[in-house]
């Protein structure tokens, strides 16, 4: 039967995961801002009307707004959150001027701009580590105990007591490494490299498919190998330990995140398996409700997504002023102010036609649409 965590707490979930989320992101580009001597003007969470506020003695406006979809860092001399210039910073005096973020070298802007998503970065590598020493470091060994008939392991001729060394040519060490790999390509060849006895041995195979369902309803397809692990290995680690172990973890999510990411633009997985804001506030209602360890993991996982798109090369997005700033340290000056604009213009179009997109398919996965073809039936 499926379960619901209810609207309070979804609510409070969304609350709870994209705020901090968020405060996060803007507090490394607000930080970084700081270091170089450039003036905040407003730290907002949220876009749109202010719904409450304050001002600091640096003259911050540090304040919640009504749209809770992001939010930005205003800098002195700015028009907008995009950081476009404004046509009166040569008015300014000069030591007005040499506090907003246009007087700062090309360096020191693109360090800015790289803050938020890297705060995104450390705060998950932060929650890693917590987890790393509270429930030790998952080393279980790839060897196979056991495998199912018509998979894909067995296709390949495994057989128990194998030990799985490489997939697709990329070493594996440990099943949740395995685990990684085959889930994102289901219906896909591999090579299977692995050792038997002490002798490589290497078998092809396609990854098989299994369409999960859990207890919130949330379903979808994912690769399986068809293969068993031993008993999990959980290692205890000390504090030293604990940044490698979680470096370790932070990187293979962050890659499968740009696996995920390329398979979706690339047509290989469909645009239905992306979610959105419905989706988000779907998830951490249900995570939330299963205990403070899963949504905490979520915090992370959403975090590394966070920072890992704010990097795209899409303006509007962190991505977009850092390739800017690329082609300004390579023709020695910054992109014309016209061709700034209208590629933010785009930018912008783009994420609200991807918004759309998303929202539509959020929908429809908690059963909008079709409760509303059962009500014009």
């Amino acid at each position: 039967m499926m379960q619901s965590p209810g609207l309070i707490l979804y609510i409070v979930g969304f609350a709870l995961l994209l705020g901090p989320l968020v405060f996060f992101h803007e507090l490394g580009h607000y930080l970084a801002a700081r270091l170089f001597g450039i003036k905040s003007e407003v730290f907002s969470i949220g876009f749109g009307p202010e719904i409450t506020g304050w001002t600091d003695k640096r003259g911050t406006r540090w304040k919640l707004s009504w749209i809770p979809l992001g939010g930005y860092v205003r800098f002195a001399g700015d028009m907008n959150p995009a950081s476009q210039p404004d046509p009166a910073w040569l008015a300014l005096p000069p030591a007005e001027r040499a506090r907003t973020f246009q007087a700062k070298p090309l360096w020191q802007r693109a360090i800015v701009v790289l803050a938020g998503p890297v705060t995104n970065f450390l705060l998950a590598l932060l929650i890693l580590m917590g987890f790393a020493l509270a429930y030790g470091d998952n080393r279980t060994p790839t060897t196979v105990a056991g495998v199912e008939r018509g998979s894909a392991a067995a296709a390949a001729g495994l057989k128990t007591g194998d030990r799985i060394t490489a997939l697709g040519g990329r070493p594996v060490e440990t099943f949740e490494d395995l685990a990684y790999y085959v889930q994102l390509r289901a219906g896909e060849r591999v090579r299977i490299d692995f050792d038997r006895s002490g002798v490589a041995m290497a078998s092809d195979a396609v990854i098989g498919k299994r369409h999960v369902k859990d207890k919130f309803g949330n379903e979808g397809d994912i690769g399986m190998l068809g293969v068993h692990a031993a008993r999990p290995v959980f290692v205890r680690i000390g504090v030293l330990e604990a940044p490698a172990v979680a470096s370790r973890e932070l990187w293979a999510l962050v890659r499968q995140t740009g696996q995920g990411l390329g398979q979706l633009i690339t047509g290989r997985r469909p645009i239905k398996d992306m979610s959105g804001v419905v989706g988000m506030v779907k998830f951490s209602g249900e995570q939330l409700s299963m205990g403070w360890p899963d949504f905490i993991w979520l915090v992370a996982i959403i975090s590394i997504n966070l920072g890992f798109i704010n990097l795209l090369p899409v303006p509007m997005l962190d991505g977009g002023h850092l390739l800017f700033y690329a082609i300004e340290a390579v023709r020695r000056r910054p992109v014309t102010p016209a061709i700034q604009e209208w590629a933010f213009r785009g930018g912008l179009a783009a994420i609200l036609c991807l918004f759309l997109i998303v929202t539509f398919n959020d929908l429809g996965k908690v059963g909008l649409w079709q409760h509303l073809a059962g009500l014009i039936g």
